[in-house]
């Protein structure tokens, strides 16, 4: 089987579970990680032959994504922001709706010197905004040691000083510590649980539970603490960065002013209620 048959054969199967953009961007990164072949040198040579391991890892790939499973968990990596990260089962695939996080922050904002990244997950966050504001120190948690594994990895990769920590935010009486911050930014746990229904395959049987999901009961849970963590540990003139469920884009912003800042709603390029900006108002 050459590349080119190794390609569309692929992106053949896919369609049967994704659309067709996203069944060749998915085999596009498949055939690069089996070969080694970007886009171009694909064309190039897509005559060439498969090699015995090549198409021992082509079948067994191919499997694997007919099952549903994301071409990021099985090239443990995936791009945020032009640069390519390592990921596994324990952390979120970072999304480039969060890319428009980092985004909102201007670069002449020289006052965060202190930032934490709640709930770092693969540390994506934490690394970008390191990179953009280089003089300041930041902080990055998450309660799964797991994902501050990975996190440490990509902080190493891309020689970035970032202070992890290990500790469960939801738990008050381990704020005693972490002092106070400039920005405090996160895409903390948001979907509801009885939103599963509405997840794709590749994201409800792959992605961590612990990550993505909020008790029915209590879908601001991670917003209501940030907002009273915020309230003790946010510096004068500083400001809180969330990405929130499109679905209650109002209700959140509610919360943040509840507690006393003065906050909004920012869409994403799809229009969607995606992010809230706070300052004490």
């Amino acid at each position: 089987m050459t590349v080119e048959q190794a390609f569309k054969q692929l992106t053949n199967k896919l369609i049967s579970i994704y659309s067709i953009s996203e069944a060749k961007n998915i085999a596009e990164l498949a055939i690069e990680h089996i070969t080694g072949y970007y886009k171009t040198q694909r064309l190039l040579f897509k005559n060439e032959i498969l090699n015995d391991k090549q198409t021992k890892d082509f079948d067994r790939i191919s499997i694997e994504l007919l099952n549903h499973k994301p071409i990021q968990y099985l090239t443990n990596d995936a791009w945020f922001c032009n640069k390519k990260y390592y990921v596994n089962e324990h952390v979120l695939i970072p999304r480039s709706e969060t890319e428009e996080l980092i985004y909102l922050l201007k670069e002449d904002e020289h006052s965060f010197n202190n930032i934490i990244d709640i709930g770092t997950g693969s540390g994506c966050i934490a690394i970008e905004v390191k990179n953009k504001f280089k003089n300041s120190t930041v902080v990055a948690i998450d309660k799964s040691l797991d994902s501050l594994e990975i996190a440490k990895k990509n902080a190493l990769t891309f020689n970035t000083k970032i202070n992890f920590k290990h500790l469960d935010f939801l738990d008050e009486k381990n704020w005693a510590n972490l002092g106070n911050f400039d920005l405090i930014i996160s895409n903390p746990p948001y979907v509801l649980k009885s939103e599963h229904n509405t997840l794709k395959e590749n994201v409800l049987n792959f992605e961590p539970h612990l990550a993505l999901f909020v008790p029915d009961n209590d879908p601001l849970l991670f917003f209501r603490k940030i907002a009273l963590f915020g309230k003790k540990h946010l510096n004068k003139n500083g400001k809180i960065v969330v990405e929130i469920n499109e679905l209650f884009g109002y209700e959140t912003k509610q919360l943040f002013i509840e507690f006393g800042y003065l906050s909004y709603i920012i869409k994403d390029m799809q229009q969607k209620d995606r992010f809230i900006v706070s300052n004490f108002s």
